[in-house]
């Protein structure tokens, strides 16, 4: 039940049982306080009336003067009685005071601090006894019990607690009143983050949430929304543009294969002439499953496939191995290979054979003839890099970070009626290095266009 409950309902019950518990504390402090100033008052009165009787009879000149003068000195006292034995004997009683039986005898024991408390008849006393001397002389001293009739401190007491009472519910009400519009208006950042978000739809992602109106304890919950939704909009757009891609690069070959199937049955053909056209849609629908397969691998690669056969890599050896597959086409364009440097990597071997062979055929069909590709392996402390260069034509800098993203070519002067491909191999390629652990760059100076993959560097256990 307590679960269902909204963060205002519980801030506010949590703010008025404390503060319930907080002046339940502090009236029963209070109570506690003058029920003792009172004990200390009533312990001052029958102190000082003891000491006033013990004077009284240190002046009284026989037995019946000691009567005739605490009767006189008593007169004014109301409150007040006294009961005076010698012995076994009463020498002088306050009419009506009834004194416990148990107080009464010799061996009985004082209340706490000589303080004896009792009720008789509804109306509560306290008292105190002490010895003095007998005003005639003689060797025996008086026993005196004093009791002070103290019902209006109780009377007062009732009274004070259902003041207190009274209070404190009163206050404990203010206090959750107080404490609803507290949490209410501290959490109206948090119902504005809330419209603010339902306000943002697939056409709205675009909006974000106030960093700078809301309060400290808010603004990394705000931060952390606006970094979610700037993840989420950029998936989003990337997302829009491979659909987009996607969709023009499938439908190119399907419209060429519909087209030929349908001129093709607009009149009856020779076999020679069925079998051309099914010899072209077939190259057409190896570009499709070509494609489809680069997809299906560049979303796998993309979302964290851990690596699925890691070992240590000699990468000069699969690059001079991706040398001997290309040199059939390096030498119909005359275009001269070269390699240097040596280097050892973790990785796995045909994910790292897949992402070389991607830049040294981007590289082969990009170069001129005569023209040179040079791949060169540079050890660092904190990294493994191969580079891969060729010489083309110039390439626009700005052009470079986009020749990752998905189904991008550069413009028009780079494309060559001989390439096939769709786009894929440069994302699948920077794919499989951040799969790595690291990273594909490219950079430009002249005519000639580098490409770099930059592996991480071994663990001192790995490498041992």
């Amino acid at each position: 039940m307590i679960g269902r409950l909204s963060l205002t309902a519980r801030l506010t019950g949590l703010f008025s049982l404390t503060s319930a518990v907080v002046l339940l504390g502090l009236g029963s402090l209070i109570l506690v306080a003058v029920e003792h100033h009172f004990l200390e008052l009533d312990r001052a009165t029958l102190q000082d009336k003891f000491h006033l009787i013990k004077e009284v009879g240190s002046r009284s000149s026989s037995m019946a003067d000691f009567q005739a003068r605490v009767a006189s000195v008593l007169h004014s006292h109301k409150d007040l009685s006294v009961r005076v034995q010698s012995g076994a004997t009463p020498v002088y009683a306050t009419p009506g005071l009834q004194l416990p039986a148990a107080w009464l005898r010799a061996d009985a024991s004082d209340g706490a601090d000589g303080i004896f408390t009792w009720e008789d008849e509804g109306v509560r006393y306290r008292g105190t006894r002490g010895v003095i001397p007998s005003p005639d002389g003689a060797t025996h001293s008086l026993q005196v019990w004093i009791a002070l009739d103290t019902q209006h401190h109780v009377q007062f007491m009732a009274d004070f607690q259902r003041t207190l009472l009274f209070y404190g519910v009163l206050a404990t009400i203010l206090s959750a009143v107080a404490a609803w519009w507290a949490a209410r208006s501290g959490l109206r950042p948090l119902r504005a983050m809330k419209s603010r978000a339902q306000a943002i739809t697939v056409h709205k992602l675009d909006q974000r949430m106030s960093v700078d109106a809301v309060p400290i304890e808010m603004a990394d919950l705000a931060a952390t929304l606006n970094d979610m939704l700037e993840r989420l909009q950029f998936d989003f757009q990337r997302l829009t543009e491979f659909s987009s891609d996607l969709a023009h690069e499938l439908r190119t070959p399907i419209s060429n294969m519909l087209t030929e199937t349908q001129v093709e049955l607009t009149r009856p053909r020779s076999v020679a002439q069925y079998q051309e056209t099914l010899a072209s849609n077939s190259e057409e629908l190896q570009r499709l499953a070509r494609t489809v397969s680069d997809m299906l691998y560049l979303a796998t690669t993309e979302h964290g496939m851990a690596l699925p056969r890691p070992e240590q890599i000699q990468v000069s050896q699969e690059i001079r191995a991706l040398f001997d597959f290309f040199d059939a086409l390096a030498d119909e364009k005359k275009i001269s290979m070269t390699t240097t440097g040596e280097g050892v990597i973790l990785g796995d071997r045909l994910m790292v054979r897949r992402a070389l062979n991607n830049l040294l055929s981007n590289a082969l069909r990009y170069s001129p003839a005569h023209g040179n590709v040079t791949v060169e392996v540079d050890v660092a402390a904190d990294a493994t890099s191969v580079h891969v260069t060729n010489t083309g034509s110039a390439v626009d800098p700005e052009v470079l970070p986009r020749l990752f993203d998905r189904f991008y070519r550069a413009d028009s002067a780079r494309v060559h009626p001989e390439s096939i491909g769709a786009g894929l191999g440069l994302p699948i390629t920077r794919a499989i290095m951040r799969a790595h652990g690291g990273d594909a760059l490219a950079s430009t100076q002249g005519n000639t266009i580098r490409f770099t993959l930059r592996f991480p560097a071994q663990p001192r256990s790995i490498q041992a």
